[in-house]
C-alpha cells in the first residue's frame, strides 16, 4: 500500500516551515500485515473478484478453534495487522468471536466487506466490537457499481453502510479499483467522499488475479492511470493543506511513488530529493515481506494476488515457518534486494522505489514472475532506460 497522503503531509510541513521534516524513528522488526480471508463465500458475484467467490458455502475452511491457533502464531511473530476478509466475512458466524479475540491480543483489527449486509443493528455490534478500520467497496456511483457487482442496489447499501458506521464513530474507508469500465466515476467518488465525510480513499489498480485476469484487456489504459492519479494526488494535497485528517492511499501498482516524485518536481521541486530518500525507504512493492495472505482453507500466499501459488497450510506447518522458508523459489525471490527482476524493470531508474512492482501481472502475462511488469504505465524516458 502507497500511503499518499502520508508525503502529502510532509510536502504541507515542508511548505510551511521551509525544511523537510526529518523521518519518524522505526520501531523493532515486525512481522507482515496479514490479510485474512477467513471465508470464501460471498452474496455478491463481483467482476474483478481475486478469490471467484460466490454465494454457496465452501468446504474445509479454518475452524474458530483453528483460526484462533494461527493467531496465537502470529501474535508471536509480531505480526501487527490482521484485515478480517472474504468472501464476505460479515457472513462467518464467528467473525465477532474471531474480532473480540484479536482485538484482546492487541492487533490492529480491519474489516474489509462489501456492506450490503450492514443495517443499523450490524452497525451497532460492528461499533461495539471496536474495529479499528472497516473498508467498503465502491466501485462507481449508482449503476456503475451495480454492474461491478452484479446486483442491483448494492450502492445503495454500500452508501447507506459507510454512513451508518460512519455515525456511530467507526473509522471508514472506500475502496475503489479502477478499470476502463469505471474510470470515469473517480471524480465522483472524490466528491462523494469529501460530502460525506469518508475518512479514507483507497484506490486500487487492476490486479490480474482471480476474475481480474479475465477482465485485464480492459485495464485502464496507462493515459487514463496516469489522469487519475493526477486527480487523486491534487485531492490528497488538498487534503493535506487543509488539515482535514482524510487519508488517501493507492495499491497494487507501485510505479505510484515514482509518479509521485513526477508530481512533486513538476510542483515543488526542492523538495524532490528529501522526498526521493523517502521512497526509497519506503522501497514499494511488499509481497512476501511485509504483506502476507491467508485463504479460507488455511494455506499461505504471498500476498491476495498470489491465490494461485501456494506457500504451505497452517494446518500442516505454523505460519511463521511457512513465511520464513525461502526453498520456495517465489518467495526466495520477494525477499532478495534486489529483487532478480528482468527487462526494463531492472535497468529502470526508479527501481529503488518500487522494488520491480508487481510481479503478479508479470507471470500472469508472461509465465515469468521476474519479467518487467506490464502493468507500469511509465514510459521508456521516464523511466530512463539505460
Amino acid at each position: 500500500m502507497f500511503r499518499v497522503s502520508q508525503y502529502m503531509r510532509e510536502l504541507a510541513r515542508a511548505e510551511a516551515s521551509g525544511a523537510y521534516p526529518a523521518a519518524s524513528a522505526r520501531g523493532g522488526p515486525s512481522g507482515p500485515v496479514v490479510i485474512w480471508n477467513l471465508i470464501r463465500r460471498c452474496n455478491l458475484t463481483c467482476k474483478h473478484c481475486y478469490s471467484i467467490s460466490a454465494d454457496h458455502a465452501y468446504s474445509g475452511e479454518l475452524s474458530t478453534a483453528e483460526v484462533f491457533a494461527v493467531m496465537d502464531d502470529l501474535k508471536a511473530f509480531k505480526v501487527p495487522v490482521l484485515i478480517l476478509s472474504g468472501g464476505e466475512p460479515l457472513m462467518r458466524p464467528d467473525i465477532f468471536d474471531i474480532a473480540a479475540r484479536a482485538k484482546a491480543m492487541r492487533f490492529y483489527v480491519g474489516l474489509s466487506t462489501n456492506g450490503t449486509l450492514i443495517d443499523a443493528a450490524l452497525a451497532d455490534r460492528i461499533a461495539a466490537q471496536g474495529f479499528d478500520y472497516v473498508g467498503i467497496s465502491l466501485d462507481g456511483i449508482g449503476a456503475t457499481h451495480d454492474k461491478f457487482r452484479r446486483m442491483p442496489g448494492a450502492f445503495d447499501k454500500s452508501l447507506a453502510a459507510l454512513r451508518l458506521l460512519r455515525d456511530r464513530g467507526v473509522k471508514v474507508g472506500m475502496r475503489y479499483t479502477m478499470t476502463a469500465m469505471n474510470a470515469h466515476d473517480l471524480v465522483p467518488l472524490l466528491a462523494l467522499m469529501r460530502a460525506e465525510r469518508i475518512d479514507k480513499f483507497y484506490f486500487s489498480h487492476l490486479n490480474y488475479a482471480g476474475r481480474g485476469n479475465i477482465h485485464r484487456a480492459r485495464d485502464a489504459q496507462f493515459d487514463a492511470t496516469r489522469e487519475a492519479l493526477d486527480v487523486l494526488y491534487a485531492a490528497a494535497w488538498q487534503a493535506a493543506r487543509d488539515g482535514s485528517g482524510q487519508d488517501f492511499v493507492t495499491g497494487n501498482n507501485d510505479a505510484d511513488g515514482a509518479w509521485l516524485l513526477r508530481w512533486v518536481r513538476e510542483r515543488f521541486p526542492r523538495w524532490e530529493a528529501p522526498l526521493r530518500a523517502r521512497l526509497v525507504d519506503w522501497g514499494g512493492n511488499a509481497s512476501g515481506v511485509a504483506v502476507a495472505n491467508i485463504d479460507n482453507l488455511g494455506v499461505v500466499h504471498p500476498d491476495t494476488m498470489w491465490w494461485h501459488h501456494d506457500l504451505g497450510s497452517v494446518r500442516e506447518r505454523p505460519f511463521s515457518a511457512i513465511w520464513m522458508d525461502t526453498s520456495d523459489a517465489l518467495m526466495r525471490g520477494l525477499k532478495m534486494k534486489p529483487r532478480p527482476v528482468g527487462g526494463r524493470c531492472a535497468q529502470c531508474r526508479h527501481f529503488d522505489i518500487c522494488g520491480g512492482n508487481t510481479r503478479t501481472r508479470a507471470q500472469q502475462v508472461t509465465g515469468d514472475a521476474w519479467a518487467a511488469d506490464p502493468g507500469c504505465y511509465l514510459d521508456d524516458a521516464e523511466v530512463a532506460l539505460a
